[in-house]
């Protein structure tokens, strides 16, 4: 066993939508700062936020990476695993944060709009995971880090029913994963995230103050979440032996949102 449960040299790692703005940027960083090396998964239209957290990956003085591709397209996700792969040899640790919004109601929602919600937050999360896996099986160790939402167990207070699906869609997904890859060595867990401000997705609620007042207000700690600090100990638990015997679960990082 490592003296240190938390140290994460010599691990190599894999975080999808990690471009500059992100939750996944966020956690790229936590994983550089234990002491991974970090590839960042990115859309083409936002390479440049790639690179940047790449670069700031690469000041924690480990090996970084930046690649651009779509997690619901096969071959773009072929293409990117491969080349992690061809740079490290291995994946030790998966962090499925890609995810997009639609804030819309269900009855004005297309299906074309549906559609893409489910593609790249679950089938996406599906699709990287089972193209990161065998790799892992034959090690006999590895570490998978999903992203859901707070709204993975309950409905919010706007029209975004597409999210709510697919978020609760990951949730049951990592259950899943985690009783077909347990014995095999392979944790797989899910980081249920609250309303993180400001981020790329809620950035637009500055133009919303009313409704960013009653977000803070709704959580027990009275606060939102800060996406430079309050993911990073939920992200390097679970990439990280402190969490050998976690798996399959559900873990709330949202100031207490869904305990009332």
């Amino acid at each position: 066993m490592r003296s240190d449960l938390f140290d994460l040299n010599g691990f190599h790692a894999l975080v999808t939508g990690g471009g500059e703005g992100g939750l996944g940027a966020a956690m790229a960083i936590s994983l550089a700062r234990a002491g991974a090396d970090v590839a960042v998964l990115e859309l083409e239209s936002g390479i440049e936020r790639a690179d940047h957290t790449a670069a700031r990956v690469a000041d924690h003085g480990v090996e970084s990476l930046a690649l651009s591709g779509d997690v619901a397209d096969s071959a773009s996700v072929d293409h990117a695993v491969s080349t992690v792969e061809e740079r490290w040899g291995h994946i030790d640790i998966l962090v499925n944060a890609a995810g997009i919004m639609l804030r819309k109601p269900s009855i004005d929602t297309a299906i074309s709009e549906w559609q893409r919600i489910i593609d790249v937050n679950l089938t996406g999360t599906w699709m990287v995971s089972n193209r990161v896996a065998p790799k892992m099986l034959e090690r006999g160790y590895g570490r998978i880090i999903n992203v859901a939402s707070q709204y993975a167990q309950l409905a919010g207070p706007l029209p975004e029913p597409a999210y709510y699906a697919s978020k609760g869609g990951v949730a049951n997904l990592t259950r899943g994963l985690a009783s077909e890859w347990g014995t095999q060595g392979v944790t797989v867990n899910c980081i249920a995230p609250g309303t993180f401000y400001p981020t790329a997705m809620t950035r637009p609620l500055a133009d919303d103050p009313d409704r960013l007042e009653w977000m803070r207000s709704r959580t027990l700690l009275h606060r939102l979440g800060d996406p430079a600090t309050d993911l990073s100990g939920p992200t390097v638990f679970l990439a990280s032996e402190a969490s050998a015997y976690v798996t399959g679960a559900l873990v709330p990082v949202d100031g207490g949102w869904t305990s009332w």
